[in-house]
């Protein structure tokens, strides 16, 4: 992202300032005219209101967010941008944020949602943040229901699609044979890369593999990459319990060049997860020609149209019928990795920057009412 809004910074009246908890500036906007001002000074902060996160520090919470305050707007910044939704260190301030899913309102049950105060956390800051927001941005029409519909939002929300990854758009042409080699794996596997949560659903890609070899008599490889978040444990007994041993590869995390050779080796990408309905990978595989089976979660259609197979992520037998069809249909195979990479050049990094500056020039327009040199106080 930041290396497409640089290539837009001189065609715009905006100025841009870059905050960041690190104490240097990113290489990509060395030479640029994005200004760069370092928030490490609250790192401490921080790291106590994590360690104590479940006492009411309110006092330490208020003076990390005057900090903050003060550093951006002494530096005359109008509107914040924040890039993720875990971030909103101030909303004393116009902002815009963004929302990838509201999963924890829609399928609460899974573990990594509701314990250890994720629902209540969740819940809290996007019931204020959201309301207190002057633009909403979120990739699918679905997404902008949800938020309409959980926190009765009717103004400022703006559908941005996510764009494709520039690492795998802009990958350069490759063998890659030796990352196989690297990590002991044959070639055409079924390839998940995804922490091991428990919405990502690896039980129901092993059930289908186990379906694929037990009844239509095709073994396919899988392999796993991505670091443990808790379920690991239990996707492993599972590969012991269906007799998968020889066939399922746990690479652990990956670095992205590794990952680019890992979804240009791979017979498909199984990305099978309950959560949407914004996801990365397939727009990553899509732009490294693999072919890809997801599930069909509120927004994949919208998301991924005719690019990809969309299955029911509970039905391993649907699972197992749609890599089996690919299997089997060289022009389905062959019709996926084109409009795969037709679907990953449509929207880009350059194309979601170029919709932000028109957001933001439709919001100059309020923001010039008010002063950005002196802080507002109401009489």
């Amino acid at each position: 992202m930041l290396k497409s809004l640089v290539k837009y910074t001189t065609e715009t009246n905006h100025t841009f300032v870059l905050f960041s908890w690190a104490k240097d500036p990113p290489q990509e906007i060395a030479t640029s005219n994005i200004q760069f001002i370092s928030l490490a000074h609250t790192k401490s902060w921080q790291t106590a209101l994590k360690i104590f996160k479940n006492l009411p520090l309110t006092k330490i919470q208020s003076l990390l967010e005057k900090s903050i305050f003060k550093s951006i707007f002494n530096s005359g910044v109008e509107i914040n941008w924040y890039l993720s939704p875990w971030v909103c260190p101030t909303m004393n301030l116009p902002y815009i944020t963004v929302v990838w899913d509201l999963e924890h309102r829609l399928q609460p049950y899974f573990p990594e949602l509701s314990t250890e105060g994720n629902w209540d956390g969740r819940e809290k800051s996007y019931a204020v943040r959201l309301r207190r927001a002057a633009i909403i941005l979120t990739g699918t029409e679905a997404g902008k229901l949800e938020i309409e519909r959980f926190y009765q939002v009717a103004t400022g929300i703006k559908k941005l699609p996510l764009p494709t990854p520039s690492f795998a758009l802009n990958a350069q042409p490759s063998d890659g044979k030796q990352v196989l080699a690297k990590y002991n794996i044959p070639e055409k596997y079924l390839f998940y890369p995804s922490q091991f949560w428990p919405h990502k659903n690896h039980v129901g890609l092993l059930l289908a593999v186990q379906m694929l070899r037990d009844k239509y008599d095709l073994v396919f490889p899988v392999v796993f990459a991505g670091s443990d978040k808790g379920n690991m444990q239990h996707v492993m007994q599972l590969v012991t319990e269906l007799n998968l041993m020889t066939q399922v590869h746990f690479l652990g995390f990956v670095p992205q060049q590794d990952l680019i050779s890992l979804y240009r080796h791979a017979f498909a990408l199984t990305f099978l997860s309950f959560l949407g309905p914004d996801n990365l990978p397939p727009l990553e595989a899509f732009a490294l020609s693999c072919p890809v089976v997801a599930a069909n979660v509120s927004g994949a259609k919208e998301q991924l149209g005719d690019a990809a197979l969309l299955v029911n992520p509970r039905d391993q037998e649907d699972i197992a019928r749609a890599i089996k069809s690919l299997h089997d249909d060289k022009i389905l195979y062959q019709t996926l990795i084109q409009r795969g990479l037709e679907r990953a050049s449509k929207w880009t990094g350059q194309d979601y920057v170029q919709e932000v500056l028109s957001v933001l020039d439709e919001f100059e327009t309020i923001r010039r009412c008010w002063s950005s040199k002196t802080p507002y106080h109401g009489v």
